[in-house]
């Protein structure tokens, strides 16, 4: 499949220059380097929708007029602009990534679509670049395997969540074999359970309706739903 092949062409820079593994402290995964800029086709590409099916994710996640929603990672925008019309100019996204040039074309397709409740956020590996408490909700799209400090990015998110936000990943499913992802793009549930647990996150729902991905819903610990 085209994935084993494209995806380190969009993934290394340099031809036989490849990072070194780093892998998790607690659960020992190799996590995966972060998609540069020259990646951003691949994000925006045709076959998306019948890969991932993002419409239906989002309909899952019952995205409310008024929310305020953090996308991590939010790349060129690809989410942030579907999620923008649903919780519409009452709400807010948050469009946050580490990567300036992403940043970039992310506020140039914003502009065209002429859209006023997207706001780009500067990102580091180690915070959001939110203020404290101020999402409903912070979605992850294929992101948290590539956070290279994942500890302390999880300690940002969740002081960036409100006292009853949820913290939502969309991974590619590791369980499954035929999904035709690098291992190290894919995650567990069993992974991120071990992972997000000792940051202060409870596994609350995990949404297997996609086509090669699951929804993993978490709130923070001690949270009670009224």
């Amino acid at each position: 499949m085209a994935y084993f092949l494209a995806l380190p062409a969009i993934l290394f820079a340099a031809a036989g220059n490849l990072p070194a593994q780093v892998r998790h402290p607690i659960s020992g995964r190799v996590i995966a380097p972060v998609m540069g800029a020259s990646g951003a086709d691949w994000l925006v590409r045709p076959e998306r929708e019948a890969e991932e099916n993002p419409e239906l994710a989002i309909k899952l996640l019952n995205f409310q007029p008024g929310m305020a929603v953090a996308d991590i990672g939010a790349g060129v925008g690809y989410y942030s602009l579907k999620i923008a019309s649903l919780v519409g100019h009452t709400g807010k996204v948050y469009a946050s990534d580490i990567q300036p040039e992403m940043l970039r074309m992310l506020r140039k397709r914003v502009e065209k679509a002429k859209v006023r409740n997207v706001v780009p956020v500067l990102a580091t590996e180690t915070s959001t670049g939110l203020e404290p408490g101020v999402a409903d909700l912070a979605l992850l799209v294929d992101v948290y395997h590539e956070f290279s400090r994942p500890q302390a990015m999880l300690k940002s998110l969740h002081q960036s969540l409100k006292p009853d936000g949820r913290l939502v990943l969309i991974e590619f499913r590791k369980e499954d074999p035929t999904v035709p992802i690098r291992e190290e793009h894919k995650m567990s549930v069993a992974t991120v359970k071990q992972e997000l647990e000792p940051e202060g996150f409870v596994l609350e729902k995990v949404l297997p309706d996609l086509p090669w991905q699951h929804i993993l819903i978490f709130r923070k610990a001690g949270y009670t739903s009224p």
